[in-house]
Protein backbone atom coordinates (compact mmCIF):
# COMPACT_ATOMS: atom_id res chain seq x y z
CA UNK A 1 0.00 0.00 0.00
CA UNK A 2 0.98 3.51 -0.64
CA UNK A 3 2.13 5.72 2.25
CA UNK A 4 -0.58 8.26 1.52
CA UNK A 5 -3.30 5.60 1.75
CA UNK A 6 -1.80 4.26 5.02
CA UNK A 7 -1.84 7.78 6.49
CA UNK A 8 -5.48 8.18 5.46
CA UNK A 9 -6.41 4.85 7.04
CA UNK A 10 -4.54 5.70 10.24
CA UNK A 11 -6.15 9.15 10.28
CA UNK A 12 -9.60 7.62 9.81
CA UNK A 13 -9.01 5.07 12.60
CA UNK A 14 -7.76 7.78 14.95
CA UNK A 15 -10.76 9.93 13.95
CA UNK A 16 -13.16 7.05 14.68
CA UNK A 17 -11.53 6.44 18.06
CA UNK A 18 -11.76 10.15 18.90
CA UNK A 19 -15.39 10.24 17.76
CA UNK A 20 -16.11 7.18 19.92
CA UNK A 21 -14.47 8.75 22.98
CA UNK A 22 -16.28 12.05 22.39
CA UNK A 23 -19.60 10.22 21.98
CA UNK A 24 -18.96 8.31 25.21
CA UNK A 25 -18.11 11.52 27.11
CA UNK A 26 -21.12 13.35 25.66
CA UNK A 27 -23.31 10.43 26.74
CA UNK A 28 -21.91 10.72 30.29
CA UNK A 29 -22.57 14.46 30.26
CA UNK A 30 -26.13 13.88 29.04
CA UNK A 31 -26.75 11.27 31.76
CA UNK A 32 -25.34 13.59 34.45
CA UNK A 33 -27.43 16.49 33.14
CA UNK A 34 -30.57 14.32 33.26
CA UNK A 35 -29.73 13.28 36.85
CA UNK A 36 -29.23 16.93 37.81
CA UNK A 37 -32.51 17.87 36.13
CA UNK A 38 -34.37 15.10 37.94
CA UNK A 39 -32.85 16.04 41.29
CA UNK A 40 -33.62 19.73 40.71
CA UNK A 41 -37.23 18.83 39.90
CA UNK A 42 -37.48 16.85 43.15
CA UNK A 43 -35.99 19.76 45.10
CA UNK A 44 -38.42 22.15 43.42
CA UNK A 45 -41.37 19.91 44.30
CA UNK A 46 -40.27 19.58 47.94
CA UNK A 47 -39.66 23.32 48.12
CA UNK A 48 -43.19 24.03 46.90
CA UNK A 49 -44.62 21.59 49.45
CA UNK A 50 -42.60 23.22 52.22
CA UNK A 51 -43.74 26.67 51.13
CA UNK A 52 -47.33 25.43 51.11
CA UNK A 53 -46.94 24.15 54.66
CA UNK A 54 -45.37 27.38 55.90
CA UNK A 55 -48.35 29.36 54.60
CA UNK A 56 -50.48 27.71 57.28
CA UNK A 57 -48.16 28.56 60.19
CA UNK A 58 -49.85 31.91 61.00
CA UNK A 59 -53.22 30.15 61.13
CA UNK A 60 -51.86 27.57 63.55
CA UNK A 61 -50.13 30.25 65.62
CA UNK A 62 -53.37 32.18 66.01
CA UNK A 63 -55.19 29.09 67.27
CA UNK A 64 -52.22 28.11 69.44
CA UNK A 65 -52.12 31.58 70.99
CA UNK A 66 -55.85 31.42 71.74
CA UNK A 67 -55.51 28.03 73.45
CA UNK A 68 -52.39 29.17 75.32
CA UNK A 69 -54.31 32.24 76.54
CA UNK A 70 -57.08 30.03 77.91
CA UNK A 71 -54.51 27.78 79.58
CA UNK A 72 -52.86 30.83 81.15
CA UNK A 73 -56.20 32.08 82.51
CA UNK A 74 -56.89 28.65 83.99
CA UNK A 75 -53.41 28.48 85.51
CA UNK A 76 -53.82 31.93 87.09
CA UNK A 77 -57.18 30.85 88.54
CA UNK A 78 -55.61 27.67 89.93
CA UNK A 79 -52.76 29.64 91.50
CA UNK A 80 -55.26 32.07 93.05
CA UNK A 81 -57.34 29.19 94.39
CA UNK A 82 -54.33 27.44 95.86
CA UNK A 83 -53.22 30.68 97.56
CA UNK A 84 -56.65 31.12 99.15
CA UNK A 85 -56.60 27.48 100.32
CA UNK A 86 -53.14 28.01 101.79
CA UNK A 87 -54.32 31.15 103.60
CA UNK A 88 -57.38 29.36 104.97
CA UNK A 89 -55.30 26.40 106.17
CA UNK A 90 -52.84 28.72 107.89
CA UNK A 91 -55.57 30.73 109.62
CA UNK A 92 -58.15 28.07 110.49
CA UNK A 93 -57.15 25.34 112.95
CA UNK A 94 -60.52 23.55 112.69
CA UNK A 95 -60.80 23.08 108.96
CA UNK A 96 -62.95 19.92 109.21
CA UNK A 97 -65.35 21.96 111.31
CA UNK A 98 -65.54 24.62 108.61
CA UNK A 99 -66.32 21.93 106.07
CA UNK A 100 -69.08 20.43 108.24
CA UNK A 101 -70.48 23.89 109.02
CA UNK A 102 -70.60 24.80 105.34
CA UNK A 103 -72.37 21.56 104.48
CA UNK A 104 -75.00 22.14 107.26
CA UNK A 105 -75.57 25.69 106.01
CA UNK A 106 -76.12 24.51 102.49
CA UNK A 107 -78.67 21.85 103.57
CA UNK A 108 -80.84 24.32 105.48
Amino acid sequence: MDTGIQLWIISLVIGLVVIGVVAFLLNLIKKTANDIDSTAADIWTQGKLTANNTIHIPLFLTKTNQVAGKILKSAVAIVGGSKSITQHIEGCPGCPHCMLQNSKDSIV
